[in-house]
């Protein structure tokens, strides 16, 4: 059995553990990630964030759908059952090169790479167990960003052939001609509108009544339309699944109500538990909560000082780009590095179903719940050149706003290129700016991005019309 002692050990080789790993290293630490997968990336790279996204492009392209202004004059549907080899082919070429993207970026940061279970013996000191053995490693500071994985309800029989997981849902064998998704959370949602797309009949069934229910109504609304009109999704909001059986080749569902659907496949999108099972944090005396989620303060410490945590392993909000930057803040508290302290307050949201959705700050329903005046200001892709290109006839950019100050409280925008597009309010909200960054601002034409400046324009409008209505002067 060795021994090896460093100043850092991180436990999952993920966004968080990755770019945490990096960090340290950067500052001249010693540094260790201990990974028990066969490759890198954790459920980012290798079942979530990138595969699921590269499916949609996958999807998108094989649907013909983002030839939607040409269909009058072309017929894009798909005519053959669309085997997995190739709806997957993308999505491998992607994750291949990701695993040598963070491969490269572990060498070139000299981060020893460990392979195996870790396991605590103290708060100081882990086993790592692997095909060849065991190996004791010490270490002044831990970094957990071990990630997390689907929750399978008891009540499911899991199978991963006829009743899958989001993990499982990967490795189907053919694409199916019907599919029913349960859970309509962000999952859900896009591997429903993915599978849609491609001309599966999907049926998205949740127990709650509302679709999304912390993204903008009017954004939700816009999406909602899409799913049932575009994609011909069915839905079935505020019905849970009492039962689910496997018959021959089919899955059955009994919902609350007593309707039965009968679908070839079916996913279970229940939401994640963080991957805690199998760490003994009990043996250096870390709490863990629901599911395994590992509570932390601002500074991405546990209950135990020289132990940290990030990623989805911490819970809410579970998001890959705030992964990486909780991981980067935790090192910089753990060693006193002079860099940045704390994780940006505006943090950016997309959701990655068709069509595409992103948000960040204050919806009009947070305004009203916390008393603030606001107003809105809203730009249609239809009335957008590139929207007519693109044929995105449906999308919207939302911009929610202070109506005395005029500052930026908010951007919800639905459609293509959401979350790219996003971006260019978040800045001016990182500011503290004004609609009027927009109306001053020249926007390459035609793009998508010269929206923001009609949405404005149409926000002046509205305190225009608001004004006049109270019988105020307009200066």
């Amino acid at each position: 059995m060795g021994e090896q002692s460093y100043d850092l050990i991180v436990i999952g080789s993920g966004p968080a553990g990755e770019k945490g790993a990096a960090q340290a290293a950067w500052f001249g630490k010693r540094v260790a990630i201990v990974e028990r997968e066969p490759v890198v990336g954790g459920a980012c790279v290798n079942t979530g964030t990138i595969p699921s996204k590269t499916l949609r492009e996958s999807a998108l392209h094989l649907s013909g759908f983002r030839q939607r202004g040409f269909t009058n004059a072309v017929d894009l549907s798909i005519h053959r059952k669309v085997s997995v080899p190739d709806f997957m082919y993308r999505k491998q070429q992607v994750v291949e090169r990701e695993w040598k993207r963070i491969d490269d970026n572990i060498r070139r940061h000299k981060v020893d790479f460990y392979r195996g279970q870790a396991q605590f013996e103290s708060d100081h000191r882990i086993r790592v167990t692997n095909s060849v053995g065991q190996e004791q490693l010490d270490a002044d500071v831990f970094l957990i960003a071990t990630g997390s994985s689907p929750h399978r309800p008891s009540n499911i029989p899991f199978d991963d052939i006829q009743i899958c997981d989001s993990d499982s849902i990967l490795h189907l064998d053919m694409i199916p001609s019907s599919l029913a998704v349960i859970g309509a959370g962000v999952i859900g949602c896009e591997y429903a509108s993915i599978f849609a797309a491609l001309g599966v009949k999907v049926s998205l069934i949740d127990g709650r009544t509302t679709l999304l229910p912390h993204i903008d109504r009017e954004i939700v609304k816009i999406l909602l339309g899409q799913m049932q009109n575009r994609l011909d999704v069915d839905l079935y909001l505020g019905d849970d699944v009492a039962s689910a059986e496997i018959i021959d080749d089919d899955v059955k569902l009994v919902l609350r109500d007593g309707k039965t659907l009968i679908a070839d496949k079916a996913l279970i999108a229940a939401g994640r538990s963080s991957n805690t099972a199998e760490l003994d944090l009990a043996a250096a005396g870390v709490i863990s909560g629901k599911r395994g989620v590992i509570p932390v303060n601002d500074r991405y410490q546990t209950n135990v000082p020289n132990i940290y945590a990030a990623g989805d392993v911490i819970g809410f909000p579970a998001l890959a780009s705030t992964s990486m930057e909780q991981a980067r803040v935790a090192m910089v508290h753990a060693f006193d590095l002079k860099y940045k302290t704390h994780v940006a307050a505006l943090l950016p949201y997309a959701i990655y179903t068709i069509p595409e959705i992103s948000t960040i700050g204050m919806t009009e329903d947070d305004c009203r719940e916390k008393g603030k005046s606001c107003e809105v200001g809203r730009a249609s892709y239809r009335h957008n050149a590139r929207g007519q290109i693109a044929g995105d006839t449906t999308g919207l950019v939302k911009l929610v706003f202070d109506p005395q100050s005029l500052e930026l409280l908010g951007v919800h925008i639905v459609g293509e290129n959401a979350s790219e597009l996003l971006h260019v309010g978040m800045m001016v909200m990182q500011f503290g700016g004004t609609i009027n960054a927009f109306i001053e601002s020249v926007f390459n034409y035609p793009t998508l991005g010269d929206a923001y400046k009609y949405a404005a324009y149409d926000g002046l409008g509205n305190v225009a019309r608001r004004n006049q209505s109270k019988g105020k002067a307009i200066v």
